[in-house]
């Protein structure tokens, strides 16, 4: 049974990859282009390092777009001043779109850092006609490796990981 388990995780594993395969367009973050956002309103608390940015939020950084309802974008303290951003924070329908592919979830954590990018809850990958479904999605901007999960786990159970590809068919739709 643990085999078998195994097993299914590779097939994930596998099939995650090949929507993010090598050469990735998650992959070409680059953590020096700036980062533009727009939104309908905006608060900036100071003491704490942090600006949140609310309605219909779009983040631009390079090729990527991050949509959500609300961000909240955290810099690293410094004293008592505040340094370079650390991490940005979107809540409530959250898309993150490169050219290749789409992504929507509840909740998304990007470490600028870290070079990561956590994408939780109702997580769906859409390219071309080929869908990848899941509870949590880690991405590493740099390598553009991705690993999807779920808490969910035995044979015939909903709410598993779950891919449908169309592997003669690219990403075109």
């Amino acid at each position: 049974m643990q085999s078998a388990v195994k097993h299914t995780g590779l097939a994930v594993a596998v099939a995650v990859g090949v929507l993010f395969g090598a050469g990735s367009a998650l992959a070409q973050l680059d953590p020096r282009a700036p980062i533009d956002i727009t939104a309908d309103s905006s608060e900036v608390i100071q003491s704490l390092c942090q600006s949140t940015w609310s309605g219909a939020v779009e983040a631009l950084q390079g090729r990527t777009r991050l949509r959500a309802d609300s961000v909240r974008m955290y810099s690293q303290k410094k004293g008592d001043t505040c340094g370079a951003s650390d991490r940005m924070e979107a809540a409530g329908q959250v898309y993150f779109v490169t050219p290749e592919r789409t992504v929507r979830a509840d909740a998304a954590v990007y470490s600028f850092g870290g070079e990561s990018i956590t994408l939780s809850g109702n997580v769906i990958v859409v390219q071309g006609r080929s869908v990848v479904r899941g509870d949590r999605l880690v991405i590493n901007t740099r390598t553009g490796q991705a690993q999807m999960s779920s808490g969910v786990t035995g044979r015939n159970k909903a709410g598993r990981v779950r891919g449908v590809f169309y592997p003669n068919q690219g990403t075109t739709n």
